[in-house]
């Protein structure tokens, strides 16, 4: 698989964010890792991105679910209303410590929502999402 050229992580534990980004590029798993602590930061990032002809948008996203401000499901409700042409080639994952059965659930219903994962993040994890998501023609 060809390395991915960004992934964004949204989560306002900065020891997660980095662990995850460790892992990432540990597993040439993607070119560039952007971190957000906020949900509300990284939707910014996400609009302008879609200012710039969707150049910059992510080709993955890992969402926290529980995050003061804007938590994961106020994010994917604003998420919905950034054009399709840019979010139908991002694929977005939950990650999250959440164990609340009603929260997988509810993250699974979500059509944007291509999976529910546990922190935290794991190579297996990304062999997984390269296997089941990014290797389709």
């Amino acid at each position: 698989m060809n390395t991915l050229k960004r992934v964004v992580l949204i989560d306002d534990d900065e020891v997660n964010n980095f662990v995850c980004e460790s892992i990432i590029r540990n597993e040439n798993f993607a070119e560039e890792v952007l971190s957000f602590q906020s949900a509300e930061e990284a939707l910014s990032f996400l609009k302008s991105s879609v200012s710039q002809d969707g150049e910059n948008f992510p080709d993955l996203i890992f969402l926290d679910i529980n995050m003061p401000g804007m938590d994961g499901w106020n994010f994917i409700e604003e998420y919905r209303s950034l054009p399709e042409h840019v979010t139908q080639r991002c694929n977005l994952f939950m990650l999250s410590s959440a164990v609340d059965r009603k929260d997988i659930m509810c993250a699974r219903s979500h059509e944007e929502v291509k999976e529910f994962f546990s922190k935290p993040l794991s190579p297996e994890i990304l062999d997984f999402i390269k296997e089941e998501f990014l290797l389709r023609v």
